[in-house]
Parts: structure tokens; C-alpha cells; sequence
């Protein structure tokens, strides 16, 4: 079977064609960083508009690029949500377009289940049961994966995300959107242990998150100084550690709580580096192996669509011609083809 997929559901507009047998094909993705940095993050309805400009073009790209044409396309899969509604109907409307005209089953994805099985696209590919840490500007999650489509949410922010944190500090101290991965690297030339910024509900059971208090921190840090360069750097180094220091403990935790001994990391936050190192390097000492998709498969893609679809199609699910969005959908409410 091979899939094109369509992803739209904030500020990347992205097309990937996948096959069963032969892997990923192509994936094309057009970002729009530059269209929303004037307004310092994501202005909705050009969100939208922009998707209807790039999407048809990305969709001939990928094609062109997996040489592959409409007759050997054997299903869609589309981003059916959460998201922006305008941006996510954007993709649905192209999605439906397609499916009907070369006639072949569409299915719609839920885009939180295509960051969790991003790491099936990589050569090692993580088991099952596993704890997957979901982390990005709009979630973070920690989710005891049991199979496909079987997902129990063990904890999750009670206010701002991870990611939506570092983009939020990242802007109290000047750096230009998106903030996060400034953020990272100018926390490269930080001294450790220069501020020490509280590390949220760490001092309480469970696994639920909130970052809202240490944005706070770094407000109240920051208010009213003229920082120096290294001053900025330093302030970056101490947000990244507690950051990082906060979503290793919680996941580490989880991964004692269910017994597993893999973990995977999905989402734009997954990319950081200093996340990457040491929680592999924590996870590894406690016998436990840490998975990552490849850096550009965390941000959004449609890459992660194409598998997430690929495989909800072979399982035999199908989706009527209506065009189905959700800006909200909890991951909780997926089920799994009979």
C-alpha cells in the first residue's frame, strides 16, 4: 500500500508519500516562520490562507520527488485534528478533493497519534508497551502506550506546555519567534548554577506537569534589568535545566510506575539536544532505552501522518467523503479498527 499524507494543522503546510514495503518515499514541507514572525507567533486565519496557497504545490513536489503518480496512490491520510480549524479544514477540503477524484479510501489522523508513532518511520523502531513523553509548544504528555491506537494517559500540563514555556521566556529575554530553539542555543553559552528557577511539581506524586510557575520565575528574574549578554545566556541555561531537569524525573518516574523499560520522545520539544543527552544518559543507568524520531520528524511533518495512516488504512479503517475536523479531540477518544 502507499499513502500520500497531509498534514495542516498549524504553521507548516507538509506532503509525504509513504509505502508499505519500500518506506518513506518523499516528504516536502513548507514552513511559515517567516510569515508570522512579524506578529511574534501564529496569526490563525494567514495560517489558513497560506496552507490553501502551498498545499496542491507540496502535494505535486512529493509526488515528483517519490516518482509516483496519482494511479499508484492506494490511500489518503489527512490531519483531522487538534489544531487550528481554518488551517486543519484547509488540509481536510485537499485531502477529500484528492480521495474522491483518484478514487481511493481516506482516512483522517489525529496529529498527537501521529507525533507518538513517528519513531516506527526510523530503522530501530521502539516495542510495545512503552511510556512515550509527548512534548511540544502545545502539549505535554505522558502516555503509557500499550499498542497502536491504545493509548492511557498518565499525566499532563495542567497549564503551559514545555514548549510554550521556552518560547515564553525565550520572548522576556528579547529573543526573536519562535523562541524555543533560540532559546536552547543561546543557553549553550550559559554557566550553570548562576539562577536556580524551581523545577514545578517535582515535590508532588503523580505525573502531571505545569510550567506556568517558572515563567513567573523568570519574569520576576528578568524584570526591570539591563542584562548583558552573558546575563541572557545564563538566564537561558537555568530556564533549559529546570525545563529539562522537570520532564526527566516525571518520565523516568513513569517508566517505574509501569514497569517498561522504553521510552520514546515525540514532538518539537523532543529535538532539544540537551533533553536528548540526558535522558538517555538517566534512562540508560536504570537499564532503559530512550527512542527519538530524527529531529526534523518532531516538529510537525507529514511523515508522521503517512505512518499513523498507513497503518490505521491497513487495519481496514475508512472515513465516508464528509470533511471531518476537530480543533479539539482528545487522544484518549482514539479507538482502534476491529
Amino acid at each position: 500500500m502507499r499513502v500520500l499524507a497531509i498534514e495542516s494543522s498549524c504553521d507548516e503546510s507538509a506532503v509525504a508519500v509513504l509505502d508499505a514495503e519500500r518506506g518513506l518515499l518523499a516528504h516536502e514541507l513548507w514552513s511559515q516562520i517567516d510569515l508570522h514572525r512579524l506578529y511574534g507567533g501564529v496569526v490563525p486565519e494567514l495560517a489558513s490562507r497560506d496552507h490553501v496557497r502551498r498545499l496542491l504545490p507540496l502535494v505535486s513536489a512529493a509526488l515528483h520527488a517519490a516518482h509516483t503518480d496519482a494511479a499508484q496512490i492506494n490511500g489518503i491520510a489527512y490531519t483531522a485534528g487538534p489544531g487550528l480549524a481554518g488551517a486543519l479544514l484547509s488540509g481536510a477540503a485537499l485531502a477529500q478533493s484528492l480521495a474522491f477524484g483518484w478514487g481511493v479510501p481516506i482516512v483522517g489522523v489525529h496529529h498527537l497519534e501521529g507525533h507518538l508513532l513517528a519513531p516506527l518511520l526510523e530503522a530501530a523502531a521502539p516495542k510495545f508497551p512503552h511510556v512515550a513523553l509527548l512534548v511540544s509548544g502545545g502539549h505535554t504528555m505522558l502516555i503509557d502506550v500499550r499498542q497502536i491506537g491504545h493509548y492511557v494517559l498518565l499525566g499532563e500540563t495542567r497549564d503551559d506546555a514545555a514548549g510554550e514555556c521556552f518560547d515564553k521566556t525565550a520572548k522576556l529575554l528579547g529573543l526573536p519567534y519562535p523562541g524555543g530553539p533560540q532559546l536552547a542555543q543561546l543557553a549553550a553559552r550559559g554557566r550553570a548554577g548562576v539562577h536556580k528557577l524551581p523545577r514545578p511539581m517535582l515535590d508532588q506524586p503523580g505525573f502531571e506537569f505545569s510550567f506556568s510557575g517558572l515563567k513567573t520565575a523568570v519574569m520576576l528574574l528578568v524584570r526591570n534589568r539591563q542584562l548583558t549578554e552573558q546575563e541572557r545566556a545564563d538566564v537561558a541555561r537555568a530556564v533549559q535545566d529546570a525545563i529539562v531537569a522537570t520532564l526527566c524525573a516525571k518520565s523516568l518516574s513513569a517508566l517505574e510506575h509501569t514497569g517498561y523499560d522504553t521510552l520514546v520522545i515525540a514532538g518539537g520539544v523532543g529535538a532539544n539536544e540537551e533533553l536528548r543527552t540526558r535522558l538517555s544518559g538517566q534512562a540508560a543507568a536504570r537499564g532503559a532505552r530512550v527512542y527519538y524520531p530524527r529531529a526534523e520528524f518532531c516538529t510537525d511533518n507529514a511523515a508522521m501522518i503517512a505512518i499513523a495512516g498507513l497503518l490505521r488504512l491497513q487495519a481496514g479503517e475508512r472515513w465516508d467523503e464528509r470533511i471531518q475536523v476537530w480543533a479539539r479531540w482528545p487522544l484518549t477518544e482514539l479507538s482502534w479498527p476491529v
